[in-house]
């Protein structure tokens, strides 16, 4: 099969002019526009790579500038394309190496602590400046709560907070701790509007000093402690457990682990909520380019993966909720920020980072506009009487 056959067999809504390597134009599609997005190959190796595995090829080829773009932009090429493809695979030939790799990866990948640690510093040590361009100001990077796509991503990140602290179902007093605790705002939210004393803990050294530094500014530092510590290594007990953001970098065979020790460090009428990006697919490989290049180590899970070492856990799932459309708009509003900000980034970085990032947040936009990707929040109780029997008290 040729590049501008399975294009043309994948393409059924929409179109776009193609121009590969050899110059040669082709129409994919029924482009709807009288002047369509055209695509520019410049590399001729592209016509083979594109169509063996475009989920790495594409993004490599746009960060490094051997795929150009006009009349349009990446953003509206890649949700012409995810409208297209929806949830299923790109291809046989993509799907197939993909297994390969995946297989790979998973007998080889071990998220150890060390390992861990590392690999949270790929991504989130990289320079404070970065995610400054493109966050609200309590720095949360994570799903915001859109009551409407039109909400500030500042309103959508506070009705995040509040909805965690509802279903968490807090008590003045109540020790609480959050895993993965980034930048610290969720911790220190929690302290101020419950009373709650708040252990919060990270991997990232750079988020550790951050966090350090703002609950000093908070005056809750009595209330408020941040470890630079893996989850592993907590001899404890909490009253309330919460994790936002950092499931998807524990690692599939990991997650017995993670939770016998969620179950470990939880009182018997303890409540934790995990939230984590996953997929509603059934369980596949981890999609290749965002693994190598932007979080080594990360994968989204498939529910039916979380629930068996939940219930082997001693855990019983009291609540789940899905949450569909909400990271898309979330990640527009942080590509929008983060392009408006073109100078500065590359003021900091080059014209490759900038594309590889922007690549990133638009191909994430479009992942949870069109396909398989949501989050899911999943809460968590040992005895049936730790919390109210209806969901009142969350709203």
């Amino acid at each position: 099969m040729k590049l501008t056959e399975f294009l043309n067999s994948t393409i059924k809504d929409d179109g776009f002019l193609l121009i590969d390597a050899n110059k040669n134009k082709h129409l994919i599609g029924h482009p709807k526009k009288e002047n369509p997005i055209t695509i520019k190959i410049l590399d001729k190796s592209l016509h083979t790579k594109l169509l063996l595995l475009p989920d790495l090829y594409f993004g490599e080829a746009y960060t490094n500038g051997s795929i150009v773009i006009e009349n349009g932009t990446l953003t509206e090429f890649l949700d012409l394309a995810l409208r297209n493809i929806g949830r299923k695979e790109v291809n046989s030939f993509n799907a197939a190496i993909n297994k390969i790799r995946g297989n790979y990866r998973f007998f080889t990948n071990f998220n150890l602590k060390k390992k861990s640690k590392s690999n949270v510093a790929h991504h989130y040590d990289i320079s404070e400046k970065l995610y400054d361009l493109f966050l609200e100001n309590k720095r949360q990077y994570s799903c915001a709560y859109f009551k409407n796509e039109t909400e500030t991503l500042e309103d959508a990140q506070n009705n995040k907070i509040d909805h965690i602290i509802k279903k968490l179902n807090l008590k003045p007093n109540q020790k609480v701790l959050d895993i993965g605790s980034g930048w610290g705002s969720l911790a220190i939210d929690i302290a101020k509007k419950t009373q709650c004393e708040v252990v919060g803990i990270t991997l990232s050294e750079n988020q550790h000093e951050y966090s350090l530094k703002k609950a000093k500014e908070s005056g809750l530092e009595n209330q408020v402690q941040f470890r630079l510590a893996d989850y592993r290594d907590l001899n404890e007990k909490f009253d309330r457990i919460v994790s936002v953001g950092m499931f998807e970098h524990v690692g599939r065979k990991f997650y017995s682990t993670y939770f016998n020790n969620v179950s470990k460090l939880l009182n018997e009428d303890g409540v934790a909520l995990i939230h984590t990006i996953g997929s509603v697919n059934p369980p596949r490989d981890p999609h290749p380019w965002i693994t190598k290049y932007i979080f080594p180590g990360g994968y989204t899970p498939s529910l039916s993966e979380i629930t068996k070492p939940i219930e082997k856990s001693g855990l019983m799932i009291s609540d789940l909720e899905v949450w569909r459309m909400h990271y898309s708009y979330t990640l527009r509003n942080w590509k929008e920020r983060f392009l408006s900000k073109r100078e500065q980034v590359l003021e900091m970085f080059d014209e490759k980072f900038l594309r590889m990032w922007e690549f990133y947040l638009a191909g994430c936009e479009m992942a949870f506009k069109w396909g398989d990707q949501v989050v899911f929040q999943v809460q968590l109780i040992k005895k049936h009487s730790s919390l109210p029997i209806t969901r009142d008290y969350i709203y």
